[in-house]
């Protein structure tokens, strides 16, 4: 999708599928009532205006069919979940998220695929009260890229640095489940099928904690969401805060199937779900000890549950995951690294 002009006259002849500008004009013209969008798509660039005294946050993710989903995959899914990966970076910096540039690689025009797909985006766009300002379209094997820009009042942002020893670590939500859900689409472990179908949601649409992300700026010390395992992403917290940290297994809040899985036979898949299986697109976060109420009228506001886990430590002791005889476990599994 192009911001350029989109003639309304640009399908193709004989009713052949619409042109470039044909299918941005009937699929991703969106109304907005943002008054930031001074100018939108229909120009060579979008004009926006923050809000005064505002601080801009960018992010962008891309999804690559056959890396990040597989082909076939539920198109309003990924319309919503294409937008939902944006706005938890948007959270994890306690900001409000307000426009989003969509590119996308596409291997034709398939106008059902397209209807479902801006289905799923805009739903999740207009419960955020993000607007749809730009980008590109071409042909080529399907590659979904998303950039999105929010704002924080001017020096408010919450960063990965800031955590210091003493701190409690927290995270958001339930960890796990996702990747709980595709280890059973692709066989290497059995739910049935309520199961599967109450934690599959958790996989193909998450829930981007933004309330919650804008209730802790102020509170959470340091702040990222988990997309790729729990103690990958914590590692790059303690990295970027110069620290260590402890944190127990038997503190992770789980789904009961996972919870069932760590006590039985399957519990080495368990433990790489819980700590290292990504797209749980929860909040971990480091606060200081006397804030524990605050973090929970923040979660109580949000209507996110919280749950204490473990302690930020000094530097040299890394991390250390306890499992649930308080023993350090020697293996920790592998976070998800999109280059392995």
């Amino acid at each position: 999708m192009t911001t350029a002009g989109v003639p309304r006259d640009a399908a193709s002849p004989g009713g052949a599928a619409p042109g470039e500008f044909a299918l941005i004009d009937r699929y991703f013209r969106h109304p907005s009532p943002d008054a930031g969008v001074v100018l939108g798509i229909g120009d060579d660039a979008a004009v926006l205006a923050p809000s005064a005294g505002a601080e801009l946050v960018l992010a962008v993710d891309m999804m690559v069919e056959e890396r990040h989903f597989p082909s076939g995959a539920d198109a309003e899914g990924l319309g919503h979940k294409i937008l939902a990966v944006n706005l938890s970076d948007m959270a994890a910096m306690g900001a409000r998220p307000r426009w989003a540039l969509l590119a996308g690689a596409l291997p034709g025009v398939d106008e059902a695929w397209l209807e479902a797909f801006t289905r799923g985006l805009f739903a999740l766009a207009d419960a955020h009260g993000v607007a749809l300002v730009g980008g590109d379209t071409t042909r080529g094997p399907r590659n979904l890229c998303l950039t999105i820009a929010g704002e924080v009042p001017a020096g408010t942002a919450v960063r990965r640095s800031g955590a210091q020893p003493g701190d409690d670590v927290w995270v958001s939500g339930t960890l796990g489940d996702a990747m709980l859900a595709l280890a059973a689409l692709q066989g290497r472990t059995a739910l049935d099928a309520s199961t599967l179908n109450a934690l599959r949601p958790r996989l193909e649409r998450p829930t981007p904690r933004v309330a919650l992300g804008q209730a802790l700026r102020g509170v959470a010390a340091a702040m990222l969401d988990v997309s790729d395992g729990l103690t990958g992403d914590l590692g790059h917290l303690l990295d970027a805060s110069g620290v260590g940290a402890e944190i127990a297994v038997a503190r992770i809040p789980c789904a009961p199937a996972l919870a069932a899985r760590l006590a039985g036979g399957e519990r080495d898949l368990a433990l790489a779900c819980l700590l290292a299986g990504g797209d749980d697109y929860e909040l971990c976060f480091a606060a200081r000890s006397h804030a524990r109420e605050a973090v929970a009228a923040a979660a109580h506001a949000a209507g996110v549950p919280v749950a204490r886990i473990g302690t930020i430590v000094p530097r040299d002791a890394g991390l250390v995951v306890r499992d649930e005889r308080g023993a350090p476990l020697r293996v920790l599994p592998r976070a998800f690294d999109h280059f392995a």
